[in-house]
């Protein structure tokens, strides 16, 4: 069976969103074209470290190409999406491993999830070279969505999943943690349990 690659050039969106309540939330990135739809799932973690790090790589292209690349320095209001992902929201497969790139030539931002993968392996050395075969095999990896994203796209997708990560449950003014409805135990009151 050959690998499975869910390919979006410019699709007409591309979000992150949630499914559940806070403190109980699903992350979803997903890509859509037409009536064509694809969903993965990954961690909260993940969306940030994805957002921030587009953020870091489209100011780069800014710089290096000293303002001539079609990259605006904050996202367009035109294109700002806010809405709900679209329904229904069948995972294709959870993500494992992300990667990010420039393509200069068609001034694209590219972003590749793939399947989130478990490897047997004696050592850590052993393990690598199996992770990086396996990554490499365009014909047997695991599955993958690519999606490739305009500058302003780009930038619109950094601000909506930045602000994903940062609708959840607010933090605890002493220790940061999440609170609950319900509260939480905070370690700087000595455990005692705090009302939200």
């Amino acid at each position: 069976m050959s690998r499975q690659v869910f390919l979006y050039d410019q699709p007409e969106r591309f979000v992150a969103g949630t499914v559940g309540l806070p403190g109980r939330r699903t992350f979803f990135l997903q890509a859509s074209a037409g009536s064509r739809v694809t969903s993965v799932a990954l961690e909260k973690t993940q969306v940030a470290a994805l957002a921030e790090r587009m953020d870091e790589l489209l100011d780069e292209v800014v710089r290096r190409s000293g303002g001539s690349a079609a990259v605006p320095a904050m996202a367009p209001t035109e294109i700002t999406d806010t809405a709900p992902l679209d329904t229904p929201v069948e995972e294709e497969f959870r993500v494992g491993t992300m990667a990010l790139a420039w393509d200069g030539e068609d001034q694209r931002m590219i972003v590749e999830a793939q399947a989130l993968v478990e490897l047997d392996a004696e050592s850590e050395e052993d393990l690598a070279e199996a992770e990086e075969r396996m990554l490499q095999d365009e014909e047997n990896g695991p599955p993958m969505l690519r999606v490739r994203l305009t500058g302003a796209q780009a930038r619109a997708f950094a601000k909506r999943a930045l602000d994903v990560v940062n609708a959840g449950r607010p933090p605890c003014p002493l220790c940061s943690l999440p609170l609950d409805p319900e509260g939480h135990v905070c370690p700087r009151q000595n455990g005692y349990r705090r009302g939200a």
